[in-house]
Order: C-alpha cells, then structure tokens, then sequence
C-alpha cells in the first residue's frame, strides 16, 4: 500500500536536539538536510552534481540494511522497505532530493544525513505511511543503523570513484584509439623532428602520433593501479574504526553484500582504525589523474604548435574547423578544442593541490575535509572524461596531413646533416651544417660542392627509409660504404 502524495503547499514539521524546523511535506529530505543546506550555502552545487555518489550512497545503505537484517537487527519488513527505496535511487530516481551543498563542514556527515532522510521517507510510503512518521521507519535508528558518516562517506565516496575512473579509462582508451589511427594513417609521412624548438633529425607523422597513443594506453593502465587502491573500504569502523555499536560479524557481512551490489571487488581494511583517517588512496588517484591531463595538455600544446598557421606557422597538420574563431578577423579559424583540453588540465592540477592540501590538513583520527578531496575528484575525473571523448571526435579524428610541406621542410632541414655524418665524419658535418645555415642552401647542395659526396651517394643516404629506420622493409639494411676522405 502506498500513501497519498501531500499537497504541494502542506508543510510538516520535524525536529532536532536544536529545535523544530518547518519543512514542505512534498520534500524527501528532512530536518538535518535542512539544517545543512541554510549552514552551507557555498558552492550552489548540491551533491546531485554527482549522481555517481547518489548511486554510491544508495550501495552503500542497502548493503547495510542486508547485513542488519541478516544479523537479525532490523526486522524484514523494515529492511525490504529501505532497500527498495535504495534500488529507486540506484536507478536515477529522487537524486533532485540530494540538496545539500558539496562544500560542507561535518566531514560529510550532511550527505549521509540526505541520504537517511530520502531514504527513510521513501521507505514510509513503500509501506503506506507519510514523510516524516519516523517512529516507523527513522532515519537514524533503521536506515543509518550499525553505521557512521565516517565509514559511509568514504566508503561511498570509493565505491563512486571506481564508477568514475572506469569511464575515465574508456575515454583515454578512446582517444588513444584516435590517435593510433592517425599514426598508421601518416605512418609514411616524412618530416622534422624537432628538439628544444630546433630542427632535430627525420621521422614520421605517424611516429608523432604513435607517441600519443602509446602515452594514453600506458595512463590508462596506471589509472588502473591506482582505482585497486581505492578498492579497501572502512565500512563497519563506525566512528573511528573500533566498530562501536556495530554487530562483530557486520563488517565482512557488508563488504560482502557491498560487493554484490556493485559488482566491484571491495574489501574490508585490515586496520579500520587507519583506514578511517587515511586518505591517501584519494592523493595517489589524484595524483594519476593529474599526470595523466598533464601529459594530455602536453599533447594538446603539439597539436596547436604544428597547425599554426596557415601561412606564418609550421603548417604541417590541419586541425577540422569547428567553429569561426574571431568576431573581428574574419576566417580566422582557432584550435579551440585543444584550448579547452589544455583548460581542463590546468583545473585539474589545481584540484590535485587542493586535495593534497585537504589530505595534509587531517587530523588525529578522522579527516574532516574529505567533502572537498571528493568533490575535486569528481570534477577531475569528470572533466578529464569529457576532454578525452571531445579531444578524440571533435579534433583528432579530423586531423589532415601536409604531406608535401612536411616533405619541402625535411629536404631542406639542416638536421639531415646527422644522416651524412657516419659517412664523412661528424667535424665535416658540423662545417657542412654551418655553412647551409649561414647561406641558405641545401645541405646536400653544400656536401656535393665540397666534394664530400656524388649525388647518388647523397640520393642514398637521403632516401626516407634511411633517414628514418623504421620505414625500412623488413630484412632491408641501410645505406653503407666505408668513411670516405675529404677530397681536395
């Protein structure tokens, strides 16, 4: 039996050790919640921003339920209630009730008190009661039952990490996918690899590009590593991981039930006591996320230096149009989706220092600033997602060759010298590299006018698969001959 909604203008009142509070009888959500939304009117975020840490919540408390009632301490009717109410918001349902700010003092406790209160309401009329008759179901006494917000919260916070960091995984795959594509699409593409900005000796397009990909996969498996860690739970520690007012078979019931519901591979800390107060799976899962939009960024700042131009940059890639990039300069076309990734790595260093800071700042057995740790987290995480999957399909996927201009700069590149360098000695070179440098001219053009080398020699030694290895055929040897000697 279900009851009858209330009318959207009812109004019910609940209390707490500070007093009552008048609350819209439609709302979910009780006193505590209230209390934490007019404490905290920070960010203007509520915890909603992160559904992935709604659906956490809703794990967590049902694994909970499952095990109290196991052990005998909720009666079934009570715990079938809560459960399904938690399978409601393990399916997106009531997550607009979730209101309190993601800034707030309590260590999370304000969370975990929205996540009582919805619960428990829901509960209610799953049983054919009104919002708010707690002597039935109480948020507290039976929804919160064997439990503490400082086992809950970071335990619901791993659980939601894990659900994030996949997704992350998935997108950086994605993107390196993208690029592996375009390196075997420019596999043939002969350019100038470049040093300190300066010309450096031949590769390929396609080399350039396999970097990226290899550089994402290998992130990719580090963020892998780093999500294992994450996987050690604090849940059934309560307060400060003594497991006060918790059944002694409760932990290991819940991890098991945990594990179930989420299908992820959580287990119960060895110390509850240290896994309460320590954070550092939060800093060394930052940490990763960092590298990785680090090296991203690092991508992007590539991409935006070989397609400047068109006229007056390096020119040697093309990046797909998306939108018109100036209001005054008309055809002006910017690398805007690199801009944005390059944004989104700043934001995401900037978050690691702040949890890194948040983490420092913990004290004797709990670390009350975890509401912070986490939201960073999702926000990296979140972010870095969305860059990888926009980087891969709105620029990459896109992106062309200037295969004759990247062949024109790697003929007249001074770095070829390097190439001639086993055959006429590196002081010979050097002299050579000097005097095109100064005048102009080709290097082979130099070499064949000091009698260093025969045109065919040069046309040998210049032949892509020898300035570039890699391109050889396989059984394929380079261009050899003994040193020759400077000719008069």
């Amino acid at each position: 039996m279900k009851a009858t909604p209330p009318p959207a203008t009812a109004r019910r009142t609940e209390h707490d050790l500070l007093g009552t509070v008048d609350i819209d009888a439609t709302a979910y959500y009780g006193v505590h919640t209230r209390r934490a939304v007019e404490n905290f009117p920070i960010t203007g975020i509520p915890i909603s921003s992160h559904p992935d840490l709604i659906v956490a919540l809703a794990c967590v408390k049902q694994a909970a339920t499952l095990a109290n009632a196991q052990l005998g301490l909720l009666d079934q009717e009570k715990a079938d209630a809560i459960v399904l109410a938690c399978e409601e918001i393990r399916r997106g349902e009531l997550h607009t009730e979730f209101v309190v700010d993601v800034l707030q003092g309590g260590a999370g406790t304000s969370t975990n008190m929205n996540a009582n209160e919805v619960i428990a309401n829901r509960a209610l009329e799953l049983l054919g009661h009104r919002r708010g008759d707690y002597e039935v179901v109480h948020p507290l006494e039976h929804v919160n039952l064997s439990q503490s917000t400082n086992d809950v919260y970071p335990t619901a916070v791993k659980v939601a990490l894990r659900f994030t960091v996949h997704r992350l995984r998935t997108g950086m795959l994605h993107l390196a996918d993208a690029f592996a594509t375009k390196a075997e699409e420019f596999a043939h593409v002969l350019k100038v690899g470049r040093t300190q900005l300066q010309d450096a000796v031949p590769m390929t397009l396609g080399q350039e590009f396999g970097t990226y990909a290899v550089m994402l996969g290998e992130d990719a498996e580090r963020l892998l590593e780093a999500s294992a860690l994450i996987a050690e739970i604090n849940l059934g520690g309560t307060a400060i991981g003594t497991g006060l007012n918790a059944d002694p078979a409760y932990a290991e019931l819940a991890c098991g039930h945990l594990a179930r519901i989420t299908g992820l591979p959580v287990t119960t800390a060895a110390d509850l006591v240290e896994a309460t107060q320590d954070v550092g799976a939060f800093v060394q899962l930052s940490g990763v996320v960092k590298r990785s939009a680090v090296k991203l960024s690092k991508v992007c700042n590539d991409l935006r230096l070989l397609s400047s131009g068109p006229r007056t940059g390096l020119a040697e890639i093309n990046l797909p149009p998306v939108q018109a990039g100036s209001s005054i300069m008309p055809g002006k076309v910017n690398p805007v989706v690199p801009e944005v990734v390059n944004q989104v790595a700043f934001e995401v260093v900037g978050n690691d220092v702040t949890i890194s800071l948040a983490a420092e700042g913990g004290q004797l057995q709990l670390n009350a600033f975890e509401p912070i740790i986490a939201h960073s987290l999702f926000e990296s995480i979140a972010h870095l997602t969305n860059a990888c999957w926009t980087l891969a399909d709105r620029c990459v996927s896109g992106i062309t060759a200037n295969t004759e201009h990247l062949r024109h700069l790697a003929e007249h590149s001074v770095g070829i010298v390097t190439a001639l360098s086993p055959r006429i000695g590196y002081s010979a070179a050097a002299e050579i590299a000097a005097e095109a440098v100064q005048t102009g001219r080709r290097v082979s053009d130099v070499a064949i006018e000091r009698g260093l080398l025969n045109r065919a020699e040069l046309e040998e030694l210049l032949l892509p698969e020898n300035l570039v290895p890699s391109l050889r055929t396989p059984g394929s040897r380079p261009a050899t001959a003994p040193p020759v000697t400077r000719r008069s």
